[in-house]
């Protein structure tokens, strides 16, 4: 950048200030350093591909908005020179790099986010565990519907998503708390549309450990106390089937001895009717003809009952053969889980606390059981109404309700036995007012915390997982996940990516502007800090003259804008605490 170059105008100054600050922490370098097949004429495929960066952090709804909005994108030079660019492509050029893209480029792309992130994520962690002593997980999955008639979207499926049946897709997120920047983005799977959550549980903690690198100490003592109850279960099993195989056996002996006894009672009806034939006998009511018929029909008739007492004994084998089917898979993947737990505890040289909070579309049994084993604090509700119909027929006049909000109360129970439920469960009822109608939930819970001698506070616990919820629709309506830019699979898998890295990047720069970059006048921006929508939405539209330094810029809203007669000076450096190496070997590379 040149050393006294004249103000430039721009009308996206937020993106300005971003794309400074991506350099300082070397988003742009390392984006640009990734190989893409595609040819470059007048620009690369990969200035189109941090092109489309920069659309999503700008909150552009549509790709066409690059060329086509009141302020284009694609003329602003002040941000292309602040993202390290010559200048910026076409909305159509983007589209057809962002069409060509394959997964494996779309994973490398991925994967530059991935590092630029953990230097953030590996403090952050650190800092909430000394701060807080845990990690505060959450998770959701969320669907990006698409036109029902639609034909060009790659690998879309009906599902249940924005309270309806839709075509699209769904995308299973998790995100910490982080102690600087709130809430944080860790993992981002795009699925079909028919996807549901409670398949998703295992994939998301695992992902959201793979992000952090931090686990808790497995459960193994209660996990190898429910597989050997499940080997008493199977030996039950075992025991119940063989005695189901010597019905069958009973049974079938008992329809061949009635089928045997039949064909003899037959064979002498056709005797005796031949013999009465050709002695011109009349065949009389009490004739040993007569006697003959009467007994095949009362064979036919046993026939008829021991068939289907044999179908009856074969259907009660077939349940028990079933029955004990799952609960020798049980044992195997019971088994394998002890194993892989055991060997992670052995690789765990400092397990944490940490708190993860799922809704009821995750709380199926056997998902509660493994975040138990797994080493979670669990915050649930327990999916279907099963549960909260059992609880609302043990509560009468004498329940002692907690008022824990405005318009809801609680009952709860320590330590509930639920059948079929190898773990006793924390288990409340709350019961909400909403006009003369009262509606019922149940919230679960597993771990140390002492959830039923404190009821508000286990009610705001769990329904602080709001934050996901507030960064789902922040990503639809700030980040326009809502409207998918693209159609081919590796594309609409970046820009899925995209988004979330997005959220987190912009909580950053926001960071880093108001403790590393000085404004004026002094303190201003940190008294009226806006948020990200306000950042998205307004800030990367407003007007500003840039004027290039040495170390960075100096932005002077106009007054045109809404921060007139405001100056921001970004420089680009970035001072970053190094995170000491927890346990594990770890190279520092300079940024």
């Amino acid at each position: 950048m040149s050393h006294n170059q004249a103000a430039i105008l721009t009308h996206h100054a937020m993106l300005v200030a971003w794309g400074q600050f991506a350099q300082c922490i070397n988003l742009v370098a390392l984006i640009e350093a990734v190989a893409l097949h595609q040819k470059s004429v007048e620009h690369t495929p990969n200035r189109k591909v941090l092109e489309f960066l920069v659309t999503v952090l700008g909150g552009l709804a549509y790709l066409k908005d690059i060329s086509l909005s009141a302020h284009p994108l694609d003329q602003d030079q002040a941000v292309a020179q602040a993202w390290g660019q010559a200048g910026w492509a076409d909305h159509s050029g983007v589209s057809r790099t962002l069409s060509a893209l394959t997964m494996d480029e779309a994973q490398q792309i991925v994967d530059v986010q991935t590092k630029v992130s953990q230097p953030f994520i590996d403090q952050e962690v650190m800092q909430a565990l000394r701060d807080q002593d845990k990690i505060v997980y959450d998770g959701d999955l969320t669907g990006r519907p698409v036109s029902n008639s639609s034909t060009t979207y790659s690998h879309v499926a009906y599902g249940y998503m924005s309270n309806a049946v839709q075509l699209g897709y769904q995308a299973a997120m998790v995100s910490y708390h982080s102690p600087t920047y709130g809430r944080q983005w860790l993992s981002t799977v795009p699925h079909p549309g028919n996807t549901v959550s409670c398949t998703q549980a295992e994939a998301m903690v695992r992902a959201a450990e793979a992000k952090t690198s931090v686990r808790p100490r497995r459960r193994t003592g209660l996990l190898a106390q429910r597989l050997a109850q499940a080997g008493t279960e199977q030996r039950q099993w075992e025991a119940k089937t063989l005695q189901a195989e010597q019905a069958l056996t009973h049974a079938q002996a008992a329809e061949q001895e009635t089928q045997q006894q039949l064909q003899d009672w037959q064979d002498k009806v056709v005797r005796f009717e031949r013999e009465y034939k050709e002695r011109q006998r009349p065949e009389r009511p009490y004739s040993r003809l007569a006697q003959a018929r009467a007994k095949v029909g009362v064979y036919q008739r046993r026939q008829v009952r021991r068939e289907k007492q044999m179908m009856k004994a074969r259907a009660h084998l077939q349940r028990q053969q079933a029955h004990l089917e799952r609960c020798s898979a049980q044992i195997q993947e019971l088994e394998r889980r002890l194993a892989q737990f055991e060997q992670e505890n052995a690789a765990n040289s400092m397990p944490i606390r940490a708190d993860f909070r799922l809704d009821a579309g995750f709380g199926i049994l056997e998902n509660v059981a493994m975040l138990i084993e797994m080493g979670y604090e669990v915050y649930i509700k327990p999916c279907g109404s099963w549960l909260k119909a059992y609880l609302k027929r043990q509560v009468d006049a004498e329940t002692n309700w907690i008022r824990v909000g405005r318009n809801a109360e609680m009952a709860a129970w320590k330590a509930m036995e639920v059948k079929n439920f190898p773990y006793p469960l924390d288990i409340a009822l709350e019961r909400f007012y909403t006009g003369d109608t009262q509606r019922f939930s149940v919230l679960l819970h597993y771990g140390q915390d002492p959830v039923t001698a404190d009821l508000p506070r286990w009610f705001h616990t769990y329904n602080s997982r709001q934050t996901i919820e507030a960064g789902i629709k922040e990503g639809k309506c700030t980040f326009q996940m809502h409207h998918l830019k693209v159609r081919s699979e590796a594309a609409l898998f970046l820009q899925e990516h995209f988004a979330s890295f997005a959220a987190n990047f912009v909580r950053w720069a926001a960071h880093w502007l108001t403790t590393q970059c000085s404004q004026e006048p002094q303190g201003w921006q940190e008294q009226t800090l806006p948020g990200v929508k306000a950042q998205v939405q307004v800030m990367a539209h407003t007007s500003a003259y840039v004027e290039w330094h040495e170390r960075g810029c100096l932005l002077r809203f106009t007054n045109h804008s809404v921060f007139a007669g405001r100056s921001l000076h970004v420089i680009c450096q970035w001072a970053y605490q190094l995170v000491l190496p927890l346990f594990k070997s770890y190279v520092f590379s300079p940024i």
